[in-house]
């Protein structure tokens, strides 16, 4: 209910989750069947619609999630006798002769399920975005990755190479009961499952690991921030490629950190606590206007806000927030940091544009129009694991199970 109202699934679930006291193993079928509900509500609710008296728009939101709850156990394979009735014990008492009804009749017409309308509502998911990402990717890209974005994320940490080394992280987390393996687009990356909540790691608490998708760390690994670089990063919040970089370049170095939203800049400054890094900076102002002397720093990192479409595997809930409308308006925001980073980059320095996102108006048509306004850069090749993008590079989730990526390297000649 809390998510349907506008809450964060990523943010407001693992918060609940820390709060109760239940099992490991509860907590993850906690995990999954909340993310799991979310991620897959346009199908439940075709499947529910021809039982129900009402649309279940007009239920109250208790019995609305309730129905959603119980028809994802059902489509999950719990036995009907026990989703039905856990999900009717959960409702007010006056509604459970409804819900009890409405499952009861669901149950009975599947396993196999009535066959969904459309492609949008079998992989559940709005309309505008099947038909955007097809156009913008191809059908059997855009469905692919639409798919995998249905399957739960691969959880990745980041060793921090001050503390620790992945050998060393990978032998502590086997000692936890953790089972571990190398990541694909990032040699030191660790996947890990089984570990539980990452934030009550030792490793993460004590500095050692920060959870990133790989996709991100990828990103950062292409900048290739080096021993004693400047690094501005213009969008910082919450702080993983700006603490990576800062890892990277020791004490020598510098990162400045930037942020317009003091709330979420105060992340960035825990991260670089707990990480120890007294090479990273932070500050407050719009990256539309920097602070910032022309031509100064080694490398400038635009990790630009986005519609996300790229982390929906991590973001389930976000697919139903997002409009059509929002998506120009934020291409032109990535285009506008874009050009005032671009200020910052001294000759021979690094221009870093990232987005997690898979739309072509954020991807490469910002990276286009950048580039037919800049004068005196030359765009880099994007390594090996990244698809050939326009200028740039893209990686989808089903490509190496990460977040969706696209990134374009600049060097100012």
């Amino acid at each position: 209910m809390r998510i349907e109202d506008g809450a964060y699934s990523h943010v407001v679930l693992p918060m609940m989750l820390r709060g109760s006291s239940l099992s490991a193993r509860d907590r993850a079928f906690v995990t999954d069947l909340v993310y799991g509900t979310v991620r897959s509500q346009r199908r439940l609710d075709d499947l529910l619609a021809p039982h129900g008296r009402r649309p279940l728009r007009r239920l109250d939101p208790p019995v609305r999630a309730a129905l959603r709850i119980g028809a994802q156990q059902l489509v999950q394979g719990v036995p009907a006798h026990a989703a039905v009735s856990a999900t009717v014990d959960a409702v007010p008492q006056r509604a459970r002769g409804y819900v009890n009804a409405v499952l009861r009749a669901l149950s009975t017409s599947g396993p196999p399920w009535p066959e969904p309308s459309s492609e949008a509502v079998a992989l559940s998911y709005p309309d505008w975005i099947v038909d955007l990402l097809s156009t913008d990717l191809g059908e059997d890209d855009a469905r692919a990755a639409l798919a995998a974005s249905n399957e739960p994320g691969l959880v990745s940490l980041r060793p921090n190479p001050l503390q620790t080394t992945a050998a060393d992280l990978t032998e502590e987390l086997h000692d936890r009961g953790a089972q571990v393996e190398p990541g694909r687009l990032v040699e030191d990356a660790l996947v890990v499952r089984g570990a539980g909540d990452l934030a009550t790691l030792p490793a993460v608490a004590q500095g050692r690991a920060t959870p990133q998708d790989q996709a991100s760390q990828a990103a950062i690994e292409i900048a290739a921030p080096a021993p004693g670089d400047r690094v501005l990063d213009v969008a910082a919040a919450p702080g993983g490629k700006a603490t990576a970089a800062a890892e990277r370049i020791g004490i020598d170095g510098i990162v400045v950190a930037l942020d317009v939203d003091a709330g979420r800049l105060r992340l960035v400054q825990a991260a670089a606590q707990r990480l120890r890094l007294s090479n990273l900076h932070v500050g407050i102002a719009d990256a539309r206007k920097l602070p910032i002397s022309p031509r100064s720093f080694d490398l400038v990192v635009v990790d630009a806000p986005c519609s996300g479409l790229g982390a929906l595997r991590r973001r389930p809930d976000l697919r139903w927030q997002l409009q059509p409308t929002t998506v120009q308006p934020l291409a032109d925001l990535q285009l506008g940091l874009l050009q005032e980073a671009a200020t910052a980059v001294r000759p021979g320095g690094r221009l870093v544009y990232s987005v997690c996102t898979l739309t072509r108006l954020e991807t490469t048509a910002v990276a286009e129009r950048a580039l037919a306004e800049f004068d005196g850069f030359t765009v880099l090749e994007p390594p090996a694991g990244w698809r050939p993008h326009g200028p740039g590079g893209l990686v989808l989730p089903q490509d190496a199970g990460t977040d969706g990526m696209f990134v374009m390297v600049l060097r100012r000649t």
